[in-house]
């Protein structure tokens, strides 16, 4: 019974991390991406002035940092709970091995 629940577990989580890479590939292109093209389209001339300098400054130094911290903890979020899922694996298959080894040592005596 524990056994299932821990599969069902897993599963779960695997979908949460399944959705938390959509989300960051949604931040990336629909953010990241279009900031990253604009600042190259004013840079490349599109644009002149005291105010396309301003705009490429605050979107390079503001925005485009902002995104990217989002898009880097969802990245370390994403990790982090793979890494509890191997914790979880781990102990499951310690479990495991105790119960049989204690059935291999309950079946040997009877």
């Amino acid at each position: 019974m524990l056994n299932v629940l821990i599969r069902f577990a897993r599963k779960v989580v695997q979908n949460v991390m399944q959705q938390l890479m959509q989300n960051f590939n949604v931040v990336q292109e629909q953010a990241f991406s279009p900031m990253q093209a604009m600042v190259q389209q004013v840079t490349d001339g599109i644009w002149v002035g005291q105010g396309a300098d301003a705009f490429v400054e605050e979107v390079s130094s503001i925005m485009m940092p902002g995104v990217g911290k989002i898009g880097d903890q969802i990245t370390t979020f994403n990790r982090n709970i793979g890494n509890a899922v191997d914790v979880l694996d781990r102990a499951d298959e310690t479990v495991n091995n105790v119960v049989n080894g204690l059935a291999d040592l309950f079946g040997g005596i009877f």
